[in-house]
């Protein structure tokens, strides 16, 4: 039996781009018209590769800057969360470059609150993994205040739950604006710690 359950739910695939080095801020992402996946994700990405260093977000596991799994390898952010976050910020639009972003997904509902472990999967099979939400951080706040003066300062408090999440490849492949992109659920109920060990 499948552990993976297909939905009838498919967000659209609005922008590409990456972050071709590590400067902190400003952050200097570029759009790409498509985007050539392999295990260790974008090639020339500064997230990409199968390892990484752990980072903040992983030290009560590994010490900073252990060799560990990259689970990282994909910024996703969602389309309504970043008009959200603008509105928010009283901006027009969120650049996703300003946030660093892999892939800009429209139409999947409260994009940043999908499970860890559910998949995106493009026309070709490309399929992205999703590994946990994405947590707000300076350099995004910095960027927007340096291209939007006044602006930036309250992006974490702004993105808080909207900020997207982080995904890593599990099958190669190519996406493209306007790929479609099926979401794929585990099979299971959530954790629930005070279930009886035999029910």
């Amino acid at each position: 039996m499948p552990a993976l359950a297909p939905t009838d739910f498919h967000g659209r695939v609005t922008w590409l781009g990456r972050v071709p080095h590590r400067d902190a801020a400003p952050i200097a992402g570029e759009p790409l018209d498509e985007m050539t996946l392999g295990f260790g994700g974008l090639s020339g990405e500064i997230h990409a590769g199968t390892t990484r260093p752990s980072c903040s977000r992983v030290t009560a596991q590994h010490p900073k800057g252990t060799e560990i799994a990259n689970t990282r390898q994909l910024s996703l952010v969602g389309a309504e969360e970043l008009a959200r976050i603008a509105e928010t910020l009283g901006l027009d639009a969120i650049d996703p470059v300003w946030l660093g972003a892999s892939v800009v997904v429209a139409g999947l509902p409260d994009f940043s609150h999908l499970p860890p472990s559910a998949r995106l999967q493009g026309p070709d099979g490309c399929t992205l993994v999703v590994d946990m939400q994405n947590r707000p951080c300076q350099f995004p706040a910095m960027t927007i205040e340096a291209a939007h003066p006044g602006h930036g300062r309250a992006f974490k408090s702004a993105s808080k739950g909207l900020r997207g999440l982080t995904a890593w490849v599990e099958r190669p492949g190519t996406l493209r604006p306007g790929d479609a992109l099926r979401l794929h659920l585990p099979d299971q109920r959530a954790w629930r710690p005070d279930t009886p060990q035999d029910a």
